[in-house]
């Protein structure tokens, strides 16, 4: 996706610049990760993908002229213990993500922006970003929201192919066919093979996207550091993934720059 107008930066303003900037001002901030992403795609990928989705979307929202909208630079470092045996991968605990989080929400709102939304890539990250979208709202007021660039499945999104049969939740089809139209040049697909536990399909109740979760890392499922099947990925594939996210999260910065509740 081109665009002609470049996304909004909030860093490039003067302090006097983001006084003046509107109360319904959406701010959004991409989350992404830096975690083993097996042996074919670059430790980069959530940050690659929440960064690119949430520019263009900005970006998009920004020449349409359909919301006054800022970028903040995205968060590179989160929270990926679930990676934590795999050289690469740098994570934040909980608790120092969370802080850092809410660090930022106090300082914006020390502005008049009051509306800050998290563009996030990185599945490890939703249930703390979702605590600190309350913690946020509670003790500064901002109108808060967590957006993902695209749902996973074992936090309710729709799988894109079935042979994953459910379970590509991590270097797969769709992960990789996104990197794939981002950055070919990072991503050796001579290395990529399936790592699906297709013996856990057999579980009714327990499983990524059933109505029990399970606590786990990475490496229960082998050491190859996949979740899923990325060998059939194409860039076409992740061409049109990629705009349909951006499309979507565009979509919802413009309801979150009217949005009121109740």
């Amino acid at each position: 996706m081109r665009l002609s107008l470049p996304a909004p930066q909030f860093i490039d303003l003067t302090f006097q610049q983001v006084a003046a900037l509107p109360e319904d001002t959406v701010a959004i901030l991409p989350l992404g990760a830096i975690e083993q992403h097996g042996a074919h795609l670059p430790v980069s990928t959530d940050y690659l993908v929440a960064t690119s989705v949430a520019e263009a979307a900005v970006a998009s929202v920004a020449e349409a002229g359909t919301a006054n909208v800022v970028l903040l630079p995205g968060l590179a470092y989160t929270k990926s213990d679930e990676h934590h045996w795999a050289p690469g991968t740098i994570w934040l605990t909980w608790e120092t993500l969370m802080n850092t989080l809410i660090d930022i929400g106090r300082s914006l709102a020390n502005s008049p922006v009051k509306k800050l939304m998290f563009v996030n890539g990185h599945g490890g990250n939703s249930a703390l970003g979702q605590v600190a979208c309350r913690e946020l709202h509670r003790r500064f007021g901002l109108q808060t929201f967590f957006a993902h660039s695209s749902v996973p499945k074992d936090q309710g999104g729709v799988a894109a192919i079935d042979v994953e049969n459910g379970f590509g939740v991590h270097g797969g089809h769709s992960e990789t066919s996104m990197v794939l139209h981002l950055r070919p040049e990072l991503v050796h697909m001579d290395l990529a093979t399936r790592q699906v536990p297709d013996a856990m399909a057999e579980y009714k109740h327990i499983g990524f996207g059933k109505s029990v979760s399970f606590g786990w890392t990475s490496d229960d499922f082998g050491p190859g550091g996949v979740i899923g099947d990325p060998t059939g990925a194409s860039a076409d594939l992740g061409k049109e993934l990629f705009e349909a996210a951006v499309a979507k999260i565009a979509e919802s910065i413009v309801e979150a720059s009217t949005f009121k509740i109740g």
